[in-house]
């Protein structure tokens, strides 16, 4: 009958326990790292913050004013929520909203304004897929030129945007100038502060 005589193990020794047992245990900067935000989150978290303090907390306030009478003092509307004698009263008034819809101006605005919007949306869904589908289909090299073309009127600020606008749609703008040197037209067009000068802009 044979039997298998174990290997005797290497000792092991002190020091090397030690540096295992140490390379075990996090370091004080690998624990505070855990609490600190990662890359990721701050990239996502600081957008975050900065909408829901300069957009979320504005369109509240907003929409608590619309719900409120208004006063002089500050704040300058009365408060949606009362206590008396121990129990909490709702102050909701509906008499702007009501004012909304029996003004026919407001009415005209409103549906002038999702008008506005639609035939936007629909030249810059004819204007903008044929330039997505050409960018998508060309080189890699060309693409990026293209994209960074796309985007870079973008980055500028919305109100430098307009201004170039006004500069070129007015009536002795850039367009009417160009128009006029070439022989196309003998009087300005009438683009600045029209339905066809918003459609441009936007």
């Amino acid at each position: 009958m044979r039997t298998s005589a174990s290997t005797p193990s290497a000792p092991v020794s002190s020091g090397a326990a030690s540096t295992g047992a140490g390379r075990a245990r996090p370091g004080r900067f690998s624990m505070l790292s855990r609490f600190l935000p990662s890359g990721r989150s701050v990239a996502i978290g600081v957008p975050f913050v900065w909408l829901a303090i300069f957009f979320a907390l504005p369109f509240v306030l907003v929409l608590k004013i619309s719900f409120a009478d208004q006063v002089m003092g500050i704040p300058p509307c009365t408060s949606l929520v009362e206590i008396k004698d121990g129990v909490v009263h709702f102050a909701l008034q509906l008499s702007h909203y009501a004012f909304l819809l029996q003004d026919d101006l407001y009415i005209a605005t409103y549906l002038s304004s999702l008008k506005m919007a639609a035939v936007s949306t629909v030249l810059c869904l004819l204007i903008g897929y044929p330039m997505a589908y050409y960018i998508a289909r060309s080189e890699p090299n060309r693409r990026n030129v293209l994209m960074m073309a796309v985007m870079l009127p973008f980055w500028t600020s919305f109100l430098i945007r307009v201004y170039a606008w006004i500069g070129i749609l007015k009536d002795d703008g850039l367009l009417n100038h160009t128009l006029i040197a070439l022989g196309i037209i003998h009087t300005p067009l009438r683009l600045y502060h029209s339905d066809a000068g918003v459609y441009i802009g936007m």
